[in-house]
């Protein structure tokens, strides 16, 4: 039923080349960002899941946001 809908509708393979467009520029973006940022700001964020959390015992206590 959906195939026989989409066949009836005109420029549908459109809306595919734009997708498919749309997720390259997207992925391609992401890259470049991720490549142009500085080797110590990535270090430091990908050590964080690993970070004690050392405001634990403040952070319990205060309402205050950094």
């Amino acid at each position: 039923m959906i195939k026989n809908v989409l066949s009836d509708m005109g420029g549908v393979g459109l809306y595919g080349v734009i997708s498919v467009c749309l997720f390259f520029t997207v992925f391609t973006g992401a890259m470049i960002w991720t490549f142009a940022q500085r080797k110590s700001l990535m270090d430091s964020m990908g050590a964080l899941p690993l970070a004690d959390d050392r405001n634990a015992e403040t952070a319990a206590g205060d309402s205050r946001h950094e």
